[in-house]
């Protein structure tokens, strides 16, 4: 990272163990996604630990067409000093859907930060669905992530972002007490034309996040953004009505964004079952609308 955003600035000494980016330190990941007729195919993948994938899967009932690619860390979560690089595209009328094997945890520091910068390329005709699992960051930890989305006007992206408070089950309950939290999501066309950026920089020990208009109670964070061509956005958009559910606890809603990007769905709730669930139904409408094609039953165990 050749600059250094302000929030950063308290956390920039080494670590006493392996230095910031160093060997193991500095993931990398690189996949590319082609059309071939009858399917898309996961065409080129590159890697550097603790950041791996393996084959893509064909295990979508609902769209047995397109790879499943399973993002997998052999390192056990993300620690202090960790610089991971992450680029996605997919070409021209190519599909995809890229998960995580889990919840990513970010460790606990005492030194420096660990940050994540992804760049994702959706061709003409492109469709991919990013749905990692959740992300837990525990006491005292720092991570900043920056997405940078380049997107054809006939593509369509689906990208969620799910965080947790911290381990609320653990010990005595961590809820919140985690350094700093950082994100920034950037989209423009391929020509270079902005569509819009959306950036929160939570730290919770400055600026508490416990009252209104901030959680309000709340443990989890949804962030759902579709990028889409218009008609299809405003199809979705019409048939997502603000909620409150007094049952499990959760609100969910969606906007609109700028210059005919798509829309932005949100969802707090107090568990990150409840938040997977709000996720999933917004799921089911986009795919049937872009695609006419459903989105398969939760598996049993998920």
């Amino acid at each position: 990272m050749n600059s250094i955003d302000p929030e950063l600035a308290p956390y920039l000494d080494e670590p006493r163990q392996l230095p910031t980016g160093s060997f193991g330190k500095q993931a990398m990941l690189r996949l590319k996604f082609e059309n071939r007729g009858t399917r898309s195919i996961l065409s080129f993948s590159e890697r550097r630990a603790p950041l791996l994938v393996q084959r893509a899967l064909y295990c979508d009932e609902g769209m047995p067409e397109m790879p499943v690619v399973y993002v997998i860390t052999n390192s056990g979560g993300i620690l202090q000093g960790d610089r991971y690089a992450i680029d996605f595209e997919i070409g021209e009328n190519a599909c995809a859907h890229i998960t995580s094997q889990a919840a990513t945890k970010i460790h606990e520091m005492d030194a420096n930060h660990a940050a994540q910068t992804q760049e994702i390329v959706l061709h003409e005709g492109a469709y991919l669905e990013y749905l990692p699992e959740y992300v837990i960051p525990f006491r005292h930890s720092r991570f900043q992530t920056k997405t940078n989305i380049r997107i054809a006007a006939s593509a369509t992206l689906i990208y969620s972002e799910i965080l947790a408070g911290g381990r609320k089950h653990y010990g005595t309950g961590e809820s919140f007490e985690f350094d700093l939290f950082s994100s920034t999501v950037a989209a423009r066309r391929l020509d270079g034309q902005d569509l819009f950026v959306e950036r929160f920089v939570i730290e919770p020990a400055k600026f508490p996040v416990s009252g209104i208009g901030t959680m309000s109670g709340f443990d989890v964070f949804g962030n759902v953004i579709l990028l889409t061509p218009r008609e299809n956005a405003e199809a979705i958009y019409s048939q997502i009505q603000p909620t409150w559910n007094r049952e499990t606890s959760c609100f969910s809603g969606a906007s609109l964004l700028p210059n005919d990007a798509g829309l932005i769905f949100k969802v707090l709730g107090k568990d990150t079952a409840v938040v997977r669930h709000e996720v999933r139904e917004f799921w089911s409408r986009v795919r049937p609308q872009i695609k006419g094609q459903p989105v398969p039953p939760p598996f049993a165990w998920s």
